[in-house]
């Protein structure tokens, strides 16, 4: 099904390196800018010239400045930072949850920078699924029933038959019936995954998914990422970890709104298993 206003609706696929529309200018004017995609390319995320200002009173921060962007299909992004460098902020531009003050958001082909709400609610019903950091899941609903309700608002066909496969996926078919606040916080991390999982929609973002929890469980659900994008989804990590950032296709480098460092991980890609810290 395609999304308003798309050329091409959702199915889309990137040449080239993964995750990069096209290889970088050799002499590029802003960190992180790519080339324009060619006619067999696709682009998924581009942000161009993106900016974030929230004004108070005399005094106002910015905290996204500037930021130039394009991610394709078959790419684990890793967007690293100290706190206050614009990181959430920047996942929340990508996910239509905030606007930008200046720039422009195009998501599968969709310009979404000034598009009304319901345009707005299609992409995220559509394109875009979020991992918070906080879990959001509903206290009411059982693991199997929250993600659930994410196979149904993306209309999945076999909405029943997704959840469970996906609740197999993620390690937590036994735990199907039982209520947030009777699961561990790796658990309740896991069914919130698995809920982005199951909506089908090709841009997954994650906000600190390993955030508060143990090493064990934290490389369980990297590797739950990981192979979310070695299927075709596009996967954005938000993360301060720099060992994290290893395991990525590309990582982008806030400093102060602005990314500083766009590029493959130092030495290359590395092996979730081989994750320490």
């Amino acid at each position: 099904m395609a999304l308003p206003g798309s050329p091409a609706g959702r199915e889309t696929t990137t040449a080239g390196e993964p995750g990069i529309a096209g290889a970088p200018r050799a002499a590029a004017e802003k960190p992180g800018a790519t080339e324009e995609p060619g006619a067999a390319e696709a682009v998924r995320i581009d942000l161009e010239g993106v900016g974030k200002r929230y004004d108070g009173g005399t005094t106002g921060v910015t905290a996204l400045a500037d930021v130039t962007l394009r991610v394709g299909s078959h790419c684990l992004l890793v967007i690293l930072g100290p706190s206050g460098c614009g990181k959430t902020t920047l996942l929340n531009v990508i996910g239509t949850l905030d606007t930008p003050t200046t720039g422009t958001v195009r998501l599968e082909g969709v310009d979404v920078t000034r598009a009304s709400r319901r345009i707005r609610r299609e992409v995220r019903r559509q394109a875009v699924s979020f991992v918070f950091q906080s879990f959001n899941l509903f206290p009411a609903l059982t693991a199997r029933e929250n993600v659930r309700f994410g196979a149904d608002v993306a209309g999945r066909d076999r909405a029943g038959d997704v959840t469970d496969e996906v609740l197999v996926g993620v390690g937590l078919a036994e735990r199907a019936t039982h209520f947030p606040h009777q699961l561990s916080g790796g658990e309740q991390q896991r069914v919130a995954i698995a809920r982005a999982i199951a909506t089908g929609n090709p841009i997954l973002l994650a906000d600190e998914p390993t955030g508060e929890l143990d090493f064990t469980t934290g490389v369980r659900i990297l590797e739950l990422l990981r192979g979310q994008s070695a299927q075709g989804r596009t996967v954005l990590v938000v993360t301060h970890n720099r060992e994290i950032a290893r395991i990525a296709d590309r990582v982008v480098e806030l400093s102060g709104g602005r990314i500083v460092h766009d590029g493959p991980p130092p030495g290359g890609r590395m092996p979730v298993a081989e994750l320490r810290w």
